[in-house]
């Protein structure tokens, strides 16, 4: 399994979440310079208040260890052997008339990353397919809630279920917690993870998972039925470097999966790699594009932390050696236009 597959994930070096006193070492300072120590592609800093519930961050990682039976069958492109992929590519740039590309969303005390980085993605998708003309923010709400083969809601899901889901079942649209944009805005509150924030403490337990309400907010004037939207196919991409690349370069963003460790946590900037900390859960996320950084390979990824976490809300993962399972677990489909 690409996920989950050691259960018994040790430290490098033996270290604690908890350290002595009780502090979480993973949210500590003295952590941070242990990752900085060690890392040589990236730099560490804090992202999260040390007091910050390491249950309420284990609770983020919302990919379920059984995500894999979902996934669907394999799209495989044609590559010419000749074929010339560019160095870097970065979907923002390459489709600038579509802003949810460069929208960082937050999925609040919920293990909804599985939702997010789908909804994220076709969003995405559907201004692309047509040509920048279309602009729709599929709902997480309506997915996370509503789609009851998808997994468990804030407790875990399927990616290959919620591209499966679009197909079949369609999704509305809906804008970020507070926004009042769209047929089902996001639901769950935005939690203070983060330094000198403003927003309440996270504590303890993730979110509950919302109810499934097929109905548009009041301020909404068009029907939850006529306001869905569906996807024409769904497909999983081969653990293929170049075969990603052409799906993205080709049909835009596409989410993936990897296994978190507590390093990545306090990561500020550069080509993420795995040097320290105990194994977190499986995470969903958007792979938008790619390049090179000081001579390492890596794949350009929004997470659904909020802007305030890593670098605007965005990191760099080392690419083409399927680091922590992120080039295993790619998901994507086109849209119905």
């Amino acid at each position: 399994m690409l996920l989950y597959t050691v259960l018994v994930a040790l430290a490098i070096g033996g270290t604690s979440a908890a350290g002595s006193g009780g502090k979480r070492y993973a949210l500590s300072a003295k952590f941070i310079e242990e990752i900085n120590s060690r890392a040589t592609t990236w730099r560490a800093g804090q992202n999260f208040h040390p007091d910050t519930s390491l249950t309420y961050i284990r609770g983020l990682m919302g990919v379920h260890p059984d995500a894999d039976k979902f996934r669907a069958p394999e799209l495989l492109h044609e590559l010419n052997e000749d074929e010339d992929l560019p160095e870097n590519f970065d979907s923002r740039e390459q489709w600038p008339n579509c802003p949810t590309i460069r929208e960082i969303r937050d999925q609040g005390s919920c293990g909804s990353c599985w939702a997010f980085g789908a909804v994220e993605a076709m969003s995405d998708r559907v201004c692309i397919a047509s040509g920048g003309k279309v602009h729709f923010r599929f709902s997480a709400e309506d997915l996370v809630s509503c789609c009851h083969t998808c997994g468990f809601g804030c407790n875990g899901g399927f990616p290959g279920a919620a591209w499966s889901y679009w197909v079949h079942k369609g999704l509305v649209s809906g804008g970020p917690f507070g926004s009042n944009l769209g047929c089902q805005p996001y639901a769950i509150a935005p939690c203070e993870h983060h330094v000198n924030g403003t927003r309440p403490s996270c504590e303890g337990e993730g979110g509950k998972t919302p109810k499934c309400v097929k109905k548009c907010q009041d301020s909404y004037n068009v029907p939850y039925a006529k306001d869905k939207r569906y996807g024409a196919s769904s497909y999983s991409v081969a653990r293929h470097e170049a075969q990603i690349q052409k799906e993205i370069m080709t049909n835009g963003p596409v989410e993936g999966a990897f296994t978190v460790y507590e390093d990545l946590l306090q990561y500020k900037s550069g080509v993420y790699k795995h040097v320290a900390g105990k194994m977190l859960g499986g995470h969903a996320i958007r792979i938008l594009g790619w390049g090179v950084e000081n001579g390492t390979k890596y794949w350009l990824i929004a997470n659904s932390w909020n802007s305030d976490w890593g670098d605007n809300g965005f990191f760099k993962i080392l690419r083409g050696e399927d680091h922590l399972g992120i080039e295993s677990s790619i998901s994507a489909g086109l849209p119905k236009l």
